[in-house]
């Protein structure tokens, strides 16, 4: 009859999980902060007039893209 050790499996299984949440975090942050680039990009390219008929001023663009 054949033995099973399944001691390790469950350690290895806890350090791919916390592996995962870890590269996941990173994944995410990644995005938010791209998407906090882009919106900031495009809002800086907007004139004063644009940003006014939006009811936004220049010192509300780094407010907007932190959300």
């Amino acid at each position: 009859m054949a033995y099973l050790d399944t001691s390790r499996g469950s350690a290895m299984s806890a350090s791919r999980t916390m592996l995962a949440n870890f590269s996941g975090a990173i994944v995410t942050a990644f995005t938010h902060w791209n998407d906090a680039r882009v919106t900031r990009k495009a809002l800086s390219q907007l004139t004063l007039r644009e940003l006014n008929d939006i009811g936004l001023a220049p010192g509300d663009i780094e407010r907007i893209a932190r959300r």
